[in-house]
């Protein structure tokens, strides 16, 4: 996220000539400390779609309020991870039987859940648009799908390696697990497919956080938190979401752009050409040795994947994905 209007610009402009179209978000609050909030309403006419304060959760229930009551100004689109900061302060994994049996510090999911309920509160009684970012735990989405059902205008996504694996079956203190929010419980994955079938949980994302190897090559407890997933989002959704193809599409592409406003791009002649070439049924297995990324902090190197992207066409440009 980005708070000035000269660097909304800069991203724009600088994607441009590039097969790819940047969307900046601008920060809710001023240098996302949760305290004063930027000049919204010149952000948005600079081009940002949403808003919100990234990696920061919103921890004042006055700075939300005003935040959603100012956005309706220009029917903005607030976007929060719900997180209660001080519950999760020193957290390495979920709180249950794993961590007390690892002897590490949870991250209880309680932490989630009183956020989304503060924060739907505050929705139904300043109306307005709210989206929350990497849901993870069963109370939250069940939530979130009553919010719903009462009409107010939420929608929220989910990191496409979530049910990947649980608190039971990462390996336990290999930092390619470390993730924000944790790897949750069986129950917790159930109700993510839950969601994801009933169209609870509208979008997933592929919260690609790279690390270098100096934040993840040391003690857990130390190590930073995220995994790269940006080349490894769609096949590990396809392989474990259990959804037909066409509501994974959906919640990778027309969905996302329902939420931000933006024109849903369309295969027609005189249409320009927005696609992604990918075969759903192809496996591999994805190496480090081939990766793109710079960073290698993900825990699906060496294990086999069902679904291939191939390629793209954007902006008149064909980039074939070379690391077969």
């Amino acid at each position: 996220m980005v708070q000035t209007k000269s660097a909304i610009s800069y991203i724009k402009n600088r994607s441009q000539h590039y097969p790819v179209t940047l969307l900046p978000a601008g920060a809710v609050t001023v240098e996302a400390q949760g305290k004063d909030l930027t000049e919204m309403i010149d952000l948005h006419e600079a081009g940002a779609v949403a808003f919100s304060d990234g990696i920061h959760p919103l921890q004042g229930a006055d700075v939300t309020l005003k935040a959603l009551q100012y956005m309706q100004m220009f029917d903005g689109l607030l976007m929060n991870k719900p997180e209660h900061t001080r519950l999760t302060e020193n957290g390495q994994m979920h709180e249950g039987e794993a961590s007390t049996r690892l002897g590490m510090r949870g991250i209880p999911s309680l932490a989630e859940e009183v956020m989304v309920t503060r924060d739907l509160q505050l929705l139904a009684y300043t109306g307005g648009k709210l989206h929350f970012s990497l849901i993870s735990t069963a109370a939250a989405i069940e939530a979130i799908r009553i919010a719903k059902a009462q009409g107010l205008q939420v929608t929220c996504d989910v990191a496409s390696y979530q049910i990947a694996f649980t608190d039971e079956t990462v390996a336990p203190f290999d930092t390619d697990y470390k993730v924000a929010p944790p790897f949750r419980s069986a129950s917790d994955a159930e109700a993510i497919k839950e969601g994801l079938q009933d169209g609870t949980i509208d979008v997933l994302v592929s919260a690609h956080t790279p690390q270098d190897v100096e934040g993840k090559k040391l003690e857990y407890d130390l190590a930073e938190f995220g995994i790269t997933n940006l080349e490894t989002a769609f096949a590990v959704a396809n392989s474990t979401m259990e959804l037909p193809l066409d509501v994974l599409l959906e919640k990778f592409t027309t969905n996302p752009r329902r939420i931000l406003g933006l024109a849903q791009p369309k295969i027609a002649i005189g249409e320009p050409a927005n696609i992604t070439l990918f075969n759903p049924a192809a496996t591999w297995v994805p190496d480090k040795n081939k990766t793109k990324s710079k960073s290698h902090n993900s825990p699906f190197y060496g294990q086999e994947l069902k679904g291939r992207v191939l390629g793209i066409f954007h902006k008149g440009q064909l980039v074939l994905n070379q690391s077969f």
